[in-house]
């Protein structure tokens, strides 16, 4: 063990330099204590300085009692005008995917047959961008059809549908480009049949 007395004392601080500096740092501490903290954090402020530096808000807000936000009820569903969250279905859930190659310049469509209020999610891809055209047909309608969603220069789409009328109810694609482009959709939901017509 060192003998301590034998030490090189240069550099270091004197006895008298180490009692000076923890003398203000209590000093210091103190000064801070009755100036900032005791105002923010117990609302006590014998210097008024707490009051005139906004610290003593700091108290009031962490003192104020929490208000609860009142939360209404859910609305209540007026089964009586005939509302119901259920939707009841006459055909059972499937899912199906099928495929079409279209050549430069050529189309195709794949379709499902689908009762008023029958709905599905869906998907497709392309292996290269596809004009598109969702579309259905009402029963016995010959030529006519109704448009849903028209698209260009695509390469995938999703979402969800409803039939708004008993009928036919899919996609067009046609393949504008220069390669021969395989569309691929996947259906889920509630319908008779997804078919290639």
């Amino acid at each position: 063990m060192q003998d301590i007395s034998n030490m090189d004392r240069e550099g270091l601080p004197s006895s008298k330099s180490l009692l000076k500096a923890t003398g203000l740092a209590l000093i210091l501490g103190t000064a801070l204590l009755i100036t900032t903290v005791l105002p923010a954090e117990y609302g006590i402020d014998p210097t008024g300085l707490g009051e005139k530096l906004g610290l003593m808000m700091l108290n009031s807000a962490a003192a104020a009692p929490v208000k609860e936000v009142a939360t209404a009820p859910p609305p209540k569903l007026n089964l009586a005008a005939g509302l119901s969250p259920v939707w009841k279905g006459k055909n059972a859930h499937r899912t199906d995917t099928l495929s079409v190659t279209l050549e430069p310049g050529q189309g195709a469509e794949i379709k499902a047959r689908m009762l008023t209020g029958e709905r599905f999610v869906f998907t497709w891809m392309a292996e290269g961008p596809v004009n598109f055209d969702m579309h259905g047909e009402e029963i016995n309608a010959g030529e006519e059809f109704t448009s849903y969603w028209l698209g260009r220069h695509q390469t995938d789409a999703s979402g969800s549908f409803e039939a708004p009328f008993d009928g036919t109810h899919g996609w067009y694609w046609h393949n504008g480009g220069s390669k021969t482009v395989k569309v691929q959709v996947t259906t889920s939901g509630f319908y008779e049949a997804l078919y290639l017509p």
